[in-house]
């Protein structure tokens, strides 16, 4: 697939996967959140830090995000 004739299925799965990218990043940088000198995973568990992480609204945030961070990309991709 070359960057002229990109189909509107390859460019669903680009998007997809470049948005679950962040989203994968958002969520890790969460989760090493909770075990930092102030977080509460060392005394609770990686069980806990996984529920108290995985909320609707850290999705929320998390889609918003990738959704933003999926489009600056794509402009700065036809820019440069």
């Amino acid at each position: 697939m070359s960057n002229n004739k990109k189909t509107f299925t390859g460019s669903i799965l680009l998007a997809l996967t470049e948005a679950g990218f962040i989203i994968f990043l958002f969520y890790s940088n969460l989760l090493m959140g909770e075990y930092n000198r102030t977080g509460n995973g060392h005394k609770n568990g990686l069980a806990w830090a996984l529920h108290d992480i995985f909320t609707a609204h850290n999705f929320l945030i998390a889609v918003v995000a990738a959704i933003i961070g999926y489009l600056v990309f794509e402009f700065l991709r036809k820019k440069v």
